[in-house]
């Protein structure tokens, strides 16, 4: 059964984590935008160092640059049923993917600003995963090292709370018209919350409705 989503939701809001735990309940093929460039920039490739002069800056990758990356990476997943991760963050984006790609539903997170900043100071990833941990909750067993892999865990370098604030200035403004882009197709599902906790039996149940058939973990 082909299922195709996008998780929206404000720098830090808990993408990461609710994704992953889409992924382990139902199975679906997870491309997350952000991390397959940080994994570039780390890799220090072509795609990798034009990405890096943005984010350093706290500002969003240029619409033409990450609808051909998105586009590319796409083309690289063999599965009907994924969830797109950090994409798209504008307008441009939204209607470009939707040229590509119809999408089933869209899963916008709504998480206070105050909550946000206060998360980054204590957020750790690991970057070939895109495994997401928080020493105020959801800790790595061992600190500092991947649960799965035992490998290092890193604080990504936008998510130092002057950058993080800054990126949330310009989600409120080039993002709100992509939620009243997906609002307007019919397929936009809002979960509001403080926690990963509080949002996710929300989002299991609405993926569930489009599943019904998919085995679910206990998450």
């Amino acid at each position: 059964m082909a299922f195709r989503a996008v998780i929206l939701g404000a720098p830090a809001s808990g993408k990461g984590t609710i994704s992953s735990r889409i992924v382990k309940a139902f199975g679906l093929e997870h491309l997350a935008s952000g991390d397959k460039l940080r994994v570039n920039i780390a890799q220090n490739t072509p795609i990798g160092k034009e990405a890096k002069t943005y984010i350093e800056k706290g500002l969003l990758v240029p619409d033409d640059f990450m609808v051909k990356f998105i586009a590319n990476e796409l083309k690289q997943i063999r599965s009907s049923t994924w969830l797109l991760d950090g994409f798209p963050r504008t307008i441009g984006q939204a209607k470009a993917l939707w040229e590509v790609q119809k999408l089933d539903v869209v899963l916008n997170l709504v998480v206070p600003f105050d909550v946000i900043i206060d998360r980054v100071k204590g957020r750790w990833v690991h970057l070939p995963s895109g495994r997401v941990y928080n020493n105020n909750f959801n800790a790595p067993v061992v600190p500092g090292k991947d649960d799965v892999t035992g490998e290092d865990l890193v604080q990504r370098e936008d998510d130092n709370p002057t950058v993080v604030l800054k990126r949330l200035e310009q989600y409120e403004k080039l993002t709100r018209p992509v939620v009243e882009f997906y609002k307007d197709k019919g397929i936009l599902n809002e979960f509001e919350g403080r926690t990963s906790d509080e949002i996710w039996p929300k989002v299991k149940s609405i993926i569930s409705n489009f599943l019904p058939g998919q085995k679910i973990g206990k998450l």
